[in-house]
C-alpha cells in the first residue's frame, strides 16, 4: 500500500515548530509595555482618557491590513504600544462612561492566569483549579443572595445570563420545549418593566418566544415596577389567550438605578406560579454592604438572579454570574446532552465536577478566577467597602449638582447612578419657552463630543422616555477622589459654557 502523500510531508518534526526563547524574550518587553503603557499610564490622571481619531485615520496609523509575512519583533513591540495608545483607558479616574471602570491590580493577575492557562471549565480533568474555584465563587455568591443551596454558571455577559433564566424557566414549565421545540407549546407571556435591560427583548427572540410576547410593565416616577400594574398585565394576557411564563426584576436599571420592589413583585409571581428572574447585574454588588442590601430586600424569594461582578467590583470583564436557587439538577437537564468526548460516565475522579454540560457553551472562559482572587486579596470586608466608597462618591457629587447653578437632577438618586441636565447660561430661565427642550437635548451630545476630543474625560448621556438627552455619571473606580468629582463637574461647565 502506498504512503500517503500530502502538504506536510516536508515539514521537519524532529525539532519544536516555535522558538519559546525569542516567545520568552518577546513577553518579557509586552509585560513592561503593559505595566508602564497599559497599568501605569492608564490610571494616571495627568495622562488623557483617550486620544481620539477619526475612523479612517486610524485605520491608516493602525495599517491593520494582515499580509502574507510576518513582522519583526520591533515593529511588534510598536504595535502593542498603538493598541494602547489608541484605545480608550477605562481604568483612567476620569472615565465615567460605563457601568464598569477602574483597574483592580489583584483582579488583572487574575486574568494573566486565565489566559495563561488557556482551558476550558468545562470538565475536572482538564481545569481541576478552575472547576473547584467556580464551585466556591458560585456558592459564596448565592449565600449572599440569601440561598443556603442551589446551582449556577458563569455566562459571558449579564445579558446571556437572562438568557438563560429565560431558558430554564421554560424548560421546568414545559420540559419536552427541549427536545419539540416551540412548536406544540402556548403562547407564552413574559414580564419585565419598561426601564429592563434590552437582553429580555433580545432573549425572547432568540428563543423563539418572540419579542410581541415580551410585556413592559409600567413603572413609576422613579423607574421602579409597579406591581400592581404587573399584576394587570398578567391578568390581561391570560384574557387573551396567552400562559404567563416569567417574570424579570431589576435591581439597579441601567439608567437611572432604580431597585423594583422584590418582595411585591414575589408576591404577584407567587399567586401565578411564575418563574421569578431578578436581573441584579448592576446593583447585585450590593449585597455585599450591610449599609445598602436592603435595596435588594426579597431576592432570596427569585428563581434566578443575574450578577455581574465585572460591573461595581471592578473585576474586570467579563464576570456575569448566572444563580439559580433550585439544586435538583435543573440547569444540568436544560442544557446538557453528554457529549461522549468531554462528558463520560466512567471516569475514574466524581464526575458531578464535570460541570460544562450546565452551560449552552462548550468552551468557556474560567471567569470565576481573577473575582476569586480579588475576594482572597481583599475579603468580603474589603469588596463591601469598594461598593460603599461608590455610593458615597456619588452622594459628594449630588451634593455638588445640587449647588451649582446651571446644573438639574433628572432625579434623586436610589443608587451610584447621578442622572442630570447641565443647562448653559443661553437656555438659563427660558424653561417655559416652546423650544426649551428641544435645545437642552443638544446640549449633552455637543459636550460630549468635546470632552472626547480633547480627551479629558468620558461620561454617558442618553434620553429617557419623556425626558430629553441628560448626562448619567458612573462612579465605580476608587481611584476616583474629591478632586476628579470636582474636575468633572468643572469640565462639563466649560465645555457648555458657550452653547
Amino acid at each position: 500500500m502506498a504512503e500517503p502523500s500530502g502538504a506536510g510531508d516536508s515539514i521537519p518534526l524532529e525539532c519544536p515548530g516555535l522558538d519559546t526563547a525569542a516567545g520568552e524574550e518577546f513577553l518579557q518587553e509586552v509585560f513592561q509595555i503593559l505595566l508602564e503603557e497599559g497599568v501605569r499610564k492608564s490610571t494616571d490622571v495627568t495622562q488623557k482618557v483617550c486620544d481620539w481619531k477619526e475612523p479612517q485615520e486610524l485605520r491608516d496609523l493602525l495599517d491593520l491590513e494582515l499580509r502574507s509575512d510576518g513582522e519583526g519583533r520591533e515593529r511588534l513591540l510598536q504595535r502593542c504600544r498603538d493598541v494602547l495608545r489608541f484605545s480608550v483607558r477605562t481604568g483612567h479616574p476620569r472615565f465615567f462612561n460605563q457601568l464598569f471602570s477602574g483597574l483592580d491590580h489583584h483582579a488583572l493577575a487574575g486574568r494573566f492566569l486565565t489566559e495563561t492557562l488557556n482551558t476550558s471549565p468545562y470538565t475536572y480533568e482538564v481545569a481541576p483549579v478552575l472547576v473547584l474555584m467556580e464551585e466556591q465563587v458560585l456558592a459564596k455568591l448565592r449565600e449572599l443572595v440569601g440561598w443556603s443551596s442551589g446551582d449556577g454558571i458563569f455566562a459571558p455577559g449579564g445579558s446571556m445570563s437572562n438568557m438563560l433564566a429565560m431558558n430554564v424557566a421554560r424548560f421546568r414549565r414545559f420540559p419536552e420545549s427541549r427536545s419539540r421545540g416551540n412548536w406544540d407549546l402556548p403562547r407564552l407571556g413574559l414580564f419585565a418593566s419598561q426601564e429592563s435591560h434590552y437582553s429580555i427583548l433580545k432573549g425572547a427572540a432568540l428563543l423563539g418566544i418572540g419579542t410581541d410576547n415580551v410585556h413592559l410593565v409600567r413603572t413609576d416616577e422613579r423607574g421602579k415596577m409597579i406591581p400592581e400594574e404587573l399584576e394587570k398585565e398578567i391578568q390581561r394576557v391570560k384574557a387573551e389567550g396567552s400562559e404567563p411564563l416569567f417574570v424579570c426584576a431589576t435591581s439597579g436599571t441601567t439608567v437611572l438605578g432604580a431597585f423594583d420592589p422584590l418582595d411585591a413583585i414575589a408576591d404577584v409571581c407567587a399567586r401565578h406560579g411564575l418563574w421569578l428572574h431578578v436581573d441584579a447585574a448592576w446593583g447585585g454588588s450590593a449585597l455585599l454592604s450591610p449599609q445598602l442590601r436592603h435595596l435588594l430586600a426579597g431576592i432570596h424569594r427569585a428563581d434566578s438572579v443575574t450578577w455581574n461582578p465585572h460591573k461595581l467590583l471592578m473585576v474586570g470583564l467579563q464576570c456575569s454570574a448566572f444563580l439559580l436557587r433550585d439544586s435538583s439538577g435543573l440547569l444540568q437537564r436544560c442544557h446538557g446532552v453528554g457529549a461522549s468526548y468531554l462528558f463520560q460516565r466512567d471516569k475514574f475522579y466524581d464526575v458531578s465536577l464535570d460541570t460544562g454540560d450546565k452551560s449552552p457553551q462548550c468552551g468557556r472562559r474560567a471567569d470565576g478566577l481573577k473575582l476569586w482572587i480579588l475576594w482572597k486579596a481583599v475579603g468580603t470586608r474589603g469588596l463591601a467597602q469598594r461598593v460603599e466608597r461608590a455610593f458615597g462618591a456619588s452622594r459628594y457629587l449630588l451634593e455638588q449638582v445640587k449647588r451649582r447653578e446651571g446644573f438639574q437632577l433628572v432625579m434623586e438618586p436610589e443608587f451610584i447612578n447621578l442622572c442630570f441636565w447641565f443647562i448653559p447660561p443661553s437656555l438659563r430661565g427660558q424653561e417655559n419657552c416652546p423650544q426649551f427642550w428641544d435645545k437642552l437635548g443638544k446640549v449633552a451630545p455637543a459636550i460630549k463630543e468635546k470632552m472626547i476630543r480633547r480627551g479629558s474625560m468620558m461620561v454617558g448621556y442618553q434620553p429617557q422616555g419623556s425626558h430629553v438627552n441628560f448626562f448619567r455619571q458612573i462612579i465605580t473606580n476608587p481611584a476616583v477622589t474629591r478632586r476628579d468629582l470636582d474636575f468633572f463637574l468643572d469640565e462639563i461647565q466649560e465645555l457648555g459654557w458657550d452653547l
